[in-house]
């Protein structure tokens, strides 16, 4: 079976000019963009349905789409509590069958709900970012999560922390991110899914014959990371 995909274009010979600016800028300034309220109450309820499950170790899945990633990563650790998370009601409201017990799928903005997964001091077992829109024109490094103000959020929650792309500039981009914020040196390598795919996107760019890429990272958790107001 054979698929097709866009490739990625980019007028970006390699990692952004830009991007040590912007991760030092996210390091010593506190961010302080009011949280919307719509995610502060789609973070409460999925605080309770947490507490209700305090005794299973947590894992993130964000920007879960449809939520067959998250369901499949379900699966693979039964004994873990899962919370995929995602803006789009069009996406998690598509039927793709009846969630695992262990599963939360919740409507929320991914930088407001991983703000206030740090204030809750929440620190995730595992931590995926799969196939991340990743704004290739250089004029838009600000929206990739590593040229973001909540960088310092997500590595701050700590745990086993996966990204997955085809685009290999992107992780090569957030390894040096990592690195700039860390002090961590994390290698990027192929990813060959196999017939195990966690998500639509995975699958549609590997039947279409494009490499994949992966880049994971253990971190502790990382308070100190964040710039206090």
């Amino acid at each position: 079976m054979q698929a097709t995909s866009r490739r990625i274009v980019t007028n970006q010979a390699g990692p952004h000019q830009g991007l040590e600016t912007r991760v030092a800028r996210a390091l010593q300034y506190p961010w302080r963009k009011p949280i919307a309220d719509h995610t502060r109450e789609a973070f409460a309820a999925a605080a309770r349905w947490r507490e209700a499950r305090c005794d299973m170790p947590l894992m993130l899945d964000a920007g879960c789409g449809v939520g067959i990633s998250t369901r499949r990563l379900a699966e693979a650790f039964p004994d873990h509590a899962l919370i995929g998370v995602d803006r789009s009601d069009s996406r998690l409201s598509r039927e793709h069958g009846p969630l695992p017990g262990n599963v939360l799928l919740i409507r929320a903005d991914l930088v407001d709900f991983w703000r206030l997964s740090f204030q809750a001091g929440w620190r995730p077992a595992r931590h995926y970012l799969l196939y991340p829109n990743p704004y290739p024109k250089a004029s838009l490094l600000k929206l990739r999560w590593h040229g973001h103000p909540v960088l310092p959020f997500i590595l701050a929650l700590g745990g086993r922390l996966e990204l997955r792309s085809n685009w290999r500039l992107y992780l090569e981009e957030f390894s040096l991110a990592l690195r700039q914020a860390t002090g961590r040196e994390v290698a990027v390598e192929a990813h060959d899914p196999g017939a195990a795919y966690l998500t639509p996107f995975e699958k549609k760019y590997h039947l279409s014959g494009q490499p994949l890429w992966r880049l994971v990272v253990e971190l502790p958790h990382y308070p100190q990371l964040v710039a206090k107001a």
